[in-house]
């Protein structure tokens, strides 16, 4: 694997002789900005893996996205080439269906430690629950980002990361009531522990995701892919551009439902996707906002 071409693919011209804050935070913006957060191959009869030599191949050299256990691991090789202390962690998802965080530790992240501070490095949460930098490890600090207000909360077994989100302003009057907006101001995210794991304990988790009816993975196609000044995303066959107006506190969705004939040239034209088999989109009624 070679380090160059990854720096290609998020297209990071900067210089990478530190491994400080300044280039991990451009690393984050440049990834986060340039890989779609997708679960595609599912729907296109393949399966995802934990080998991030094969990881490497498809987000790299074939341009692809990934979700938080392709993503992450691959930006866990890559900050370790560049010198930092880079120590994976297991999180559990926070479920709206059950009210609760799933009991299955299925979403990787990354702790990163710089001059003796731990940071949580997360770049595949996608859509508006995506970082647009890495967090402090410091319970209770508001760290205020583009997206919004995200707080890291130490409950002496696990920590959990939180957000407050500001006022969805929908565009399209047919999206007014859709269930995939977000209309909750402050929600759990998803909750972790400090304790070291590897790819491999991850390859039960990334299974069960992939088989388990109750999935939000098996329930939903989704690719989404942070820009300049929001995100866009497609859930099924609804794409979706969101505007972030901090200044105005809202997030303005603008929403449309895409005919099946033109989901291919969709995903080309705004995630630069080109998929090997035809996608089969899949939106199943599922607790899941954008």
């Amino acid at each position: 694997m070679n380090l160059e071409e990854y720096f290609k693919r998020i297209g990071f011209q900067g210089p990478h002789d530190k491994a400080d804050l300044t280039t991990l935070k451009l690393i984050h913006k440049q990834h986060i900005m340039s890989i779609p957060f997708e679960n595609l191959d599912m729907h296109c009869g393949r399966t995802i893996g934990m080998d991030v030599e094969v990881i490497f191949d498809k987000i790299v050299r074939q341009g692809r996205g990934g979700w938080c256990m392709e993503n992450n691991l691959l930006l866990s090789w890559a900050l370790r080439e560049m010198g930092y202390d880079v120590i994976v962690l297991a999180a559990r998802v926070f479920k709206r269906s059950i009210g609760d965080f799933s009991p299955l530790e299925g979403h990787l992240i990354n702790k990163v430690v710089i001059d003796g501070k731990p940071y949580i490095e997360d770049v595949s949460f996608g859509g508006s629950s995506q970082l647009w930098e890495p967090l402090e490890l410091v319970s209770g600090k508001e760290q205020v980002q583009v997206p919004g207000t995200f707080r890291l909360i130490d409950k002496g077994d696990f920590w959990i990361l939180e957000k407050t989100d500001r006022k969805p302003e929908i565009v399209n009057p047919e999206f007014a009531n859709s269930n995939l907006v977000n209309r909750q101001l402050i929600r759990n995210l998803y909750c972790f522990t400090l304790t070291p794991r590897d790819a491999g304990y991850f390859i039960d988790a990334t299974h069960s995701l992939q088989t388990n009816p109750t999935s939000l993975f098996i329930n939903k196609s989704i690719c989404s892919l942070q820009t300049p000044t929001g995100f866009r995303v497609l859930i099924g066959w609804t794409y979706s551009e969101v505007t972030f107006q901090v200044n105005q506190g809202v997030d303005v969705y603008d929403m449309r439902d895409v005919p099946s004939e033109e989901i291919e040239s969709l995903l080309q034209d705004k995630f630069n996707i080109r998929l090997p088999n035809k996608l089969q989109p899949v939106n199943n009624h599922y607790k899941y906002t954008l």
